[in-house]
């Protein structure tokens, strides 16, 4: 299990609970919370403890000059001027006009936004709206002020908005290759591909511990155990910014951003954007290594995390923000907040919230139209008293504090930098070749029957799968759309997929190559390479409530079996942004390759498993699992050094060739099940559970809930007492329009648990109305042609008027008409063309009653 080179070595490094060999912090924990505590209350009644924090060596010192400068420009600004800096809007949402008259110190591209919004908006785009938003913030005509402003975009795999970009392997393959200098040199080359565009600052590098597999944003990190994430984080800001005693924020480099503070890899669940329920020492030992590692290379911008810590909100944790990070811990950049995270925040809505100004954040994140209102908010909350002017000015301050040390204020333009406009760098063949030697080095070599691998090239060779000739499938999420789906070969211009490096090598060694996505081939092969995986997905959508691949729909187990059915050897290749429970798929394979989300260079792939035309191994496997693979559907949170340790395979597994194989073919392959998994989901229960919101539909129009009575078009909301207080919810139909109220999600929620351990959907209804037209019971999924509804009205119709009752709908009403529950963004939704008048309240999937419901469909 040595790994081949003089890095960490993954199996013998222990650093859980060993805070103080690395630091000089103490290791007394937290006063315990009280186990009567709520969620939402365990926040304030922790006892914090600061001397669990280092003080960090930070190798970027003030300078004095800077300083005054700061202060210099900070006496002369206005108070607007001074929050347009701390506000960052998103290029879909601002106009060049608007940054001349505001001059916002900064803005952003999210994931699927481009130029003139244009997908295959050309380099030479990307760099003219660079320069003219510049030159937008330094006229003074306006605003009264020259100040550059500073694009931020998020290069979390290369410059992967841009087309034609170097798309590097994610990050948990990276992690596998645990080869810090490698990192630091793919950092350098993400830096000058972005600097070719004229952007100033990268969202990068991610520094999440991932403890729950079923987290959608899993590949996002690069171990479940801190020590590769703290080495890394280093050489990503050390590749992105340049060595703080050397080439510190020069030509070719940018602002790097450590995120996102803090605790996001470790929510219950895996739930994206959930609670974190560490202790305050596992939230230093575990999650914030990461942080000593970026912040300790010199990272100049910290982002704040969606997740909540013990029920409180990161945005709004002025422990955290301003306590741990910027007093303890030294920072003195800037802190950035995520996409409208702000608006997360109790009390908080995307335009208006002092809070998290109060807590340390210093720029919000503010896509969409809310920009304008909180910039004139915030400016009335500092009038008032209720932000206090020092924050303003400590905000202020550090922001000027990153532009002087990133020279801004002394470039010339983003049109007329050193690397600006050198087309030839974006996809450059050296880059690519760095990519290609990073996806060799990422593969983990799980299964190796009788040595198939590696395989001779001058025979016949079937590449089979839907991953093997699709360089979107490869690359995964963050992928030029933000989803990384809607993508072809087409929109990778010199990139490879799998099957072309294939066929590179197998053609020049006069052997016969075939594809067929299928399997249905023309010519009996002498060996299969299939290759598939995980569609691509990002944040929210990829969250999974077990780890069974392709759980209720096994295509690709049908493909290898009929493979070896036909008596071929079969090569497995795994695209994936996780491990996940592929015992049947392992059975099915002779040989098996983890090669997780390799980016646009898929020949690396073959690179490993084909020798030279003579027979002789080009490169062996080196990736070593980062992640431990689990035995079971349902072994989610398995970490080296739990307790009672016992994956399928262990963290720092991986064979090399000639290594004896270890997996049997008759792997248990019983799909297991959580033991809670017979209780019932609360989706509304006195008020919606997270991540549901209430949101009203009346013809084209729709509106979310913010008070207690809303209406909008044919359709009023408002809520009632049944038992307690506003326990329930009572919705008038107008009759003028097709209407609905739903429980909606911004994300899609994996419920196939649901309809496996036959499910109903059960509400308490009182009907105070009659409906003068049908009533249906609505589910959606995000697919296309993914809505379906079930007719409840003649059970509404027996209903006692004013007496409550239990609705209940048998789940498979829904799947029988392809509801994919896979995938589900709204799981309960009223809606009627008539008029009536309903109450309801608590709604539930609850198991075991599918078949007993008052509506089936058996």
């Amino acid at each position: 299990m040595n790994i081949k080179r003089t890095k960490l070595n993954l199996v013998s490094l222990a650093l859980v609970g060993t805070s103080s060999i690395l630091l000089s912090g103490c290791n007394q924990p937290p006063q315990e919370v009280e186990e009567n505590s709520t969620p939402a209350t365990k926040a304030t009644e922790t006892q914090h403890n600061l001397d669990i924090w280092p003080v960090l060596e930070l190798p970027v010192k003030k300078d004095p000059a800077i300083e005054q400068k700061i202060t210099d420009m900070i006496a002369t600004m206005t108070l607007e001027q001074k929050v347009a800096q701390m506000i960052q809007p998103e290029i879909r949402d601002i106009s060049i006009a608007d940054m001349r008259k505001y001059g916002f110190g900064s803005y952003l591209n999210g994931g699927g936004a481009f130029p003139n919004d244009d997908k295959h908006a050309t380099p030479a785009d990307w760099i003219k709206l660079a320069e003219d938003m510049y030159q937008a913030s330094m006229e003074d005509s306006e605003d009264g002020i020259a100040i550059p402003t500073m694009w931020g975009t998020d290069a979390v795999h290369g410059h992967n908005n841009v087309i034609g970009a170097t798309l590097f392997p994610h990050n948990i393959g990276l992690g596998a290759a645990n080869n810090p200098e490698l990192l630091e040199q793919i950092a350098a080359i993400t830096a000058t591909e972005v600097m070719v565009t004229g952007i100033d600052w990268v969202f990068a590098p991610t520094v999440a511990v991932v403890r729950d597999d079923r987290w959608g944003r899993a590949y996002e990190g690069y171990s479940e155990d801190p020590e590769i994430v703290r080495e890394y984080s280093a050489a990503i800001v050390k590749g992105l910014q340049g060595a703080a005693d050397k080439d510190f924020l020069g030509d070719s480099r940018v602002i790097s951003t450590v995120k996102h503070f803090l605790g996001d890899g470790g929510t219950e669940n895996g739930d994206d954007q959930g609670n974190n329920l560490a202790s305050e020492q596992e939230l230093f030992d575990i999650h914030a290594q990461g942080y000593v590692g970026g912040l300790s290379a010199g990272s100049q911008s910290v982002m704040a995390s969606f997740n909540s810590w013990h029920g409180e909100k990161n945005h709004g944790s002025k422990y955290l923000l301003t306590d741990v990070l910027k007093t303890k811990m030294g920072f003195d950049g800037f802190v950035v907040g995520d996409w409208n995270g702000h608006g997360q925040i109790p009390g908080c809505t995307n335009d208006n919230c002092s809070q998290t100004i109060n807590a340390g954040l210093d720029i919000f994140m503010v896509p969409t139209d809310a920009w304008k209102p909180l910039y004139e908010n915030t400016i009335a909350q500092v009038e008032s008293g209720e932000i206090p002017m020092s924050r303003i000015d400590d905000a202020v301050s550090r922001i000027l504090r990153v532009k002087l040390r990133a020279g801004l204020f002394d470039k010339p333009s983003p049109a007329n930098r050193p690397v600006s406009g050198k087309l030839e760098l974006i996809g450059a063949d050296e880059h690519r070749a760095v990519a290609r030697q990073a996806v060799r080095e990422s593969l983990v070599l799980l299964k190796n029957n009788d040595q198939l691998l590696p395989l001779k090239p001058n025979q016949k060779i079937l590449l089979a799968g839907d991953a093997a000739d699709n360089i979107g499938k490869q690359s995964g999420g963050w992928t030029i759309t933000w989803q990384g789906t809607g993508n072809t070969n087409a929109d990778f211009p010199g990139g490879t997929s799998i099957f072309a490096g294939f066929e590179q090598a197998v053609t020049t060694a006069g052997g016969d190559i075939e594809l067929a996505i299928d399997g249905e081939y023309q010519n009996k092969p002498d060996v299969a390479v299939v290759v598939f995986g995980e569609e691509p997905y990002a944040e929210g959508i990829g969250d999974i409530d077990n780890l069974e691949y392709q759980r209720g729909n096994k295509k690709d187990l049908a493909l290898l079996k009929k493979l070896k059915s036909d008596g071929i050897p079969v090569v497995s290749v795994f695209i994936s942004g996780r491990p996940m429970w592929v015992n049947a798929e392992l059975n099915a394979s002779d040989a098996f390759v983890a090669a997780w989300l390799p980016g646009s260079e898929g020949q690396g792939i073959a690179d490993v498993l084909l020798t030279d035309s003579a027979g002789t191994t080009q490169h062996d496997f080196v990736g070593k699992l980062s992640f431990s693979w689990p035995k079971s559907a349902t072994q989610t949170t398995v970490n080296r050094n739990d307790d009672n340790y016992d994956p399928l395979l262990p963290y720092g597994f991986g064979l090399t060739y000639g290594d004896e194989n270890v997996l049997v073919d008759d792997l248990d392959e019983t799909v297991a099940k959580f033991a809670d998994a017979d209780q019932p989901l609360v989706l509304f229960e006195h008020a919606e559970k997270a991540p549901w919101a209430i949101n009203l539909v009346s013809g084209d129009q729709s509106t979310g809930v913010n008070s207690s009575i809303v209406e909008l078009g044919s359709i009023k909301l408002q809520t009632m007492d049944k038992d307690v207080q506003e326990d329930a919810r009572t919705i008038t139909f107008a009759g003028t329009e097709q209407a609905m109220v739903s429980l909606r999600s911004n994300f899609v929620e994996d419920l196939r648990n649901y309809t496996e351990n036959d499910s109903a959907l059960t509400l308490l209804v009182r009907k105070d109305q009659e409906f003068s037209e049908k009533v249906y019971l609505q589910m959606h999924c995000d697919e296309a042609d993914c809505q379906k509804q079930v007719d409840i009205t003649s059970v509404i119709k027996g209903f006692t008027i004013h007496e409550w009752q239990e609705l209940s709908v048998d789940l498979k009403c829904f799947s029988e008409q392809g509801l994919n529950f896979a995938r589900v963004n709204m799981p309960f939704g009223i809606a009627t063309q008539g008029s009536g008048v309903v109450s309801f309240a608590k709604i539930r999937m609850v198991p075991n009653q599918g078949a007993t419901a008052k509506i089936t469909c058996r």
